[in-house]
């Protein structure tokens, strides 16, 4: 049995995607002030959103991983359980979309992830 999901249903996933991808920003920010960049561009039919830090990076070697549950990365020490990514990549993922990181070790972290448009 195929169930539908509501507008606000849809909206409130959707956000939890920016509070996780904003939460880590601000876990594993660098000594430097912390600056967070939120876009969004529409090609097509598809929207793709980016969620860019200068926070510390994620190193090369989890770049790959850091969308598997209970993954934390080279940074133990870090606050978190390792769910909040894996939760986003399903959401987004449930909604027809893609995700995927970019970042380059101790200079910060951009996420991307698309939707279809309406």
């Amino acid at each position: 049995m195929k169930t539908s999901v509501g507008l606000k249903d849809v909206q409130s996933q959707i956000i939890r995607v920016f509070q996780n991808l904003i939460d880590n920003s601000i876990k594993f920010r660098s000594p430097r002030n912390l600056q967070i960049d939120i876009s969004a561009e529409k090609d097509n039919h598809t929207w793709t959103f980016r969620v860019s830090d200068n926070g510390t990076g994620i190193h090369e070697d989890d770049l790959e991983k850091v969308f598997m549950i209970f993954h934390r990365g080279r940074d133990a020490a870090a606050e978190g359980t390792g769910i909040g990514l894996a939760v986003s990549q399903r959401i987004i993922e449930r909604h027809g979309g893609r995700i995927w990181v970019e970042s380059k070790f101790g200079q910060g972290t951009e996420f991307y992830f698309t939707l279809p448009g309406a």
